[in-house]
C-alpha cells in the first residue's frame, strides 16, 4: 500500500527495511514491529504496538464468540481462518496466500486449535475427563504396571491454560526470550512412584540425576573425560552406557541459562525450568541421586499438561536436548513467564474452532462453559467467574484473550434448534452463497445456473438448503461444472428432497426429463388402472458416455 501511494515501483525491500528500522523506531517511539508473511516483498505485513502505557486489562480485545451460519458449501470452514487471522494479530494480510501462511503459522505456534465437532463428540473431550492409565513410570529401565482413571483437560482446558499464561506474561513484560537456550528433557525420578524426588528438587530448586554412581564429576568437562574416568572403576564399559551418556550431557552438554522440561510420562510435562548454575556433587540420603544443578523454576502447572511444543513423544531417557526441527519454540513460550520488565504488553490472542459446532449435543459438551464463556464472566472481565471442575476438582475460568468460532451447517440442523442459552451467548454471522466470486467457465454462466437453482430450491423447500458457491469454485472447464453437478449436486439434491425426483426435476428445470435426468413411464399393473390414475414415472440421472461424466450440450439451458 505504502508502494502504491507514494508512486513507487517495485520498492517494497526498501519500504520493508525502513519500516522496520532504528530510524523508524526513533522517530515514532514505536517498538520494533512484528512481521507477518514473506519478507521484503509486497507480502508483508508490519504490526507495530501503538500504545504501551495501559494496563494488561485495559488494552485487551473484548472476548469474540461466534458462530458462521449458513447452507453447505458457503465457505464457513475458510472463512474460520481468516477470522482466526484477525482477531490473533489485528490485521489480515492483504494476500489470500499471506493469510494462510499466516495462519498455519498460528496454529503450528499454538494460538489456534480446530476441532470438529461431530455426534460422539463429549465434555471429556472438550473440557475434561477421566481417562484410562497403565502407569506413568518413566526413566532409563523403568516399567509401569496397574490401571487406575486419571483426570485428564480436553482440548479447550489446555487452550484455556496457555491463553491464561499468555494473559500472566503480558502483565509481566515482553515474553521470555529462549533465544540462544538449548532446551532438555528430564526425568525427576519415576512419575507416579518417586514423586517425592520430584517433589524435592522443586522446593529445593534444583534438578537431579540418578545415574554417574557415586562420582563427582566436577573434574570432567568432556565425553571423552566422563568416558574414562567411569571405566576407570567399571572397565570394558560401553560408551552408550547410560552412566556415561547422561552424565556427559547433565555435566557437560547442559550450559546456564539453557531451559529443561520436566517430563511425566512421554506426552506430558509437570515442569519447566532454567538452569542457573553449573554441576554440583551432593551426596545425600536419596540412594543414587548425588548429581546436581541449580535451576529457576519457570512454570509449574497444578496437574501434568500435554506436551504441546514438541512434535515427538519424549523418550524414556533420564536427561537428553530436544531436537530442534521438532520443538516449537514459539508454543513453548507461550508455557513462560514475561521477562519481568515494567512495560505491559497486549495478550497474546487465541483462538478455538469448532467447526461443525451443531453436530453435536452443544450444551453436553459445553458443560460450565454455557456461563464461563460470557464476557463479562471471562478472567480479566469486571466478573470474573471460576468454577470447580468436576473431576479434577481444579478452579478454572475460561480468559479475555480466548475466543471461540463456530461452524454450523443450517441443511443438518436448523439455527432455531439450539439452546436458548447458548444463542445469547454467540454472535450469528450468515453466509449465504455469493455467486459474485465464481469463476468464468466457457460454455456455461454459473452465476445464472446457482441463482436459478438456488431460487427453486427455496421455493420448493427453504432458504437453508441452497448449493454453495464453494462446489464450483475450481471449476474452469464445462466437463468441470458437469462432474460437479454429477457427482456433488445431485447427491445433495436427492438428499434435501428425499427422493422425490419430481420436485428435483423442478429445481432443475428438468421437468420431461431431457436434460439431466431420464424419465420414463411406468404403467399400471392390470386391473389396477382405474385405482391408481394417472401416468407414474420412474427417474434416473442421465448416464453420460462412456468414460465421462458429460451432460448433454443444452443441459444447462434450464438454468440459464
Amino acid at each position: 500500500m505504502v508502494n502504491d501511494t507514494l508512486g513507487l515501483t517495485d520498492a517494497w525491500p526498501n519500504i520493508c527495511q525502513a519500516l522496520a528500522g532504528p530510524k523508524m523506531q526513533q522517530l515514532t517511539g514505536l517498538a520494533a514491529p512484528r512481521r507477518i508473511g514473506k519478507p521484503l516483498s509486497s507480502a508483508t505485513t508490519f504490526v507495530f504496538t501503538v500504545r504501551s502505557d495501559v494496563t494488561a486489562r485495559q488494552i485487551q480485545s473484548t472476548p469474540t464468540n461466534l458462530i458462521l451460519y449458513g447452507p453447505p458449501g458457503t465457505g464457513k470452514t475458510f472463512a474460520t481462518a481468516r477470522e482466526a487471522v484477525a482477531l490473533c494479530d489485528g490485521v489480515v494480510p492483504a494476500s489470500e496466500e499471506a493469510m494462510r501462511h499466516r495462519y498455519a503459522e498460528l496454529v503450528t505456534a499454538g494460538q489456534v486449535r480446530f476441532v470438529t465437532f461431530h455426534q460422539s463428540y463429549a465434555y471429556e473431550d472438550f473440557v475434561e475427563g477421566l481417562r484410562p492409565s497403565t502407569g506413568e513410570t518413566e526413566g532409563e529401565g523403568a516399567s509401569g504396571a496397574g490401571f487406575q482413571l486419571k483426570p485428564e483437560p480436553g482440548v479447550f482446558r489446555e487452550l484455556a491454560r496457555i491463553a491464561e499464561q499468555a494473559m500472566q506474561t503480558a502483565e509481566a513484560g515482553e515474553p521470555f526470550d529462549l533465544t540462544g537456550r538449548d532446551v532438555f528433557k528430564m526425568s525427576l525420578g519415576r512419575a507416579g512412584s518417586e514423586d517425592h524426588i520430584f517433589q524435592a528438587a522443586i522446593d529445593g530448586n534444583y534438578v537431579v540425576l540418578g545415574w554417574g554412581g557415586e562420582i563427582d564429576w566436577t573434574p570432567y568437562d568432556s565425553y571423552e573425560a566422563v568416558h574414562a574416568r567411569w571405566n576407570q572403576d567399571h572397565p570394558g564399559t560401553n560408551g552408550n552406557d547410560a552412566n556415561i551418556v547422561q552424565m556427559a550431557r547433565f555435566r557437560v552438554n547442559m550450559k546456564e541459562g539453557d531451559v529443561v522440561v520436566i517430563s511425566y510420562g512421554n506426552s506430558r510435562y509437570r515442569a519447566i525450568g532454567e538452569i542457573t548454575g553449573p554441576y554440583e556433587y551432593v551426596p545425600g540420603d536419596e540412594k543414587d541421586y548425588y548429581h546436581r544443578r541449580r535451576v529457576r523454576w519457570l512454570y509449574i502447572p497444578k496437574e501434568p499438561l500435554s506436551v504441546d511444543f514438541y512434535d515427538r513423544p519424549f523418550t524414556m531417557r533420564s536427561c537428553y536436548r530436544l531436537v530442534e526441527q521438532y520443538l516449537n519454540r514459539e508454543a513453548l513460550a507461550l508455557n513462560l513467564p514475561g521477562s519481568g520488565s515494567a512495560e505491559t504488553t497486549r495478550p497474546k490472542q487465541f483462538v478455538m474452532i469448532c467447526d461443525e459446532i451443531n453436530r453435536a449435543n452443544i450444551s453436553k459438551v459445553f458443560g460450565e462453559l454455557i456461563t464461563l464463556i460470557e464476557p463479562d464472566k471471562r478472567i480479566g472481565a469486571d466478573y470474573e467467574l471460576r468454577v470447580t471442575l468436576p473431576y479434577s476438582k481444579h478452579s478454572f475460568g475460561v480468559p479475555s484473550n480466548l475466543h471461540i468460532i463456530g461452524t454450523m451447517n443450517t441443511a443438518d440442523r436448523s439455527i432455531a434448534l439450539l439452546d436458548t442459552a447458548l444463542r445469547r451467548r454467540f454472535d450469528f454471522r450468515e453466509m449465504m452463497p455469493d455467486t459474485s466470486i465464481l469463476p468464468d467457465v466457457p460454455e456455461v454462466d454459473l452465476k445464472a445456473l446457482l441463482t436459478r437453482l438456488n431460487e427453486r430450491i427455496e421455493y420448493l423447500f427453504d432458504r437453508e438448503h441452497q448449493i454453495g458457491h464453494a462446489f464450483f469454485m475450481g471449476c474452469k472447464t464445462r466437463p468441470d461444472v458437469d462432474r460437479v453437478m454429477r457427482r456433488k449436486v445431485l447427491p445433495l439434491l436427492a438428499e434435501y428432497f428425499h427422493e422425490d425426483w419430481g420436485k428435483i426435476a423442478a429445481a432443475l428445470g428438468d421437468a420431461k426429463g431431457e436434460r439431466f435426468l431420464q424419465r420414463t413411464v411406468l404403467a399400471a399393473p392390470a386391473g389396477l388402472e382405474s385405482e391408481y390414475g394417472g401416468e407414474r414415472y420412474r427417474w434416473s440421472v442421465r448416464k453420460p458416455d462412456a468414460g465421462s461424466d458429460d451432460f448433454a450440450p443444452d443441459a444447462y439451458a434450464g438454468l440459464a
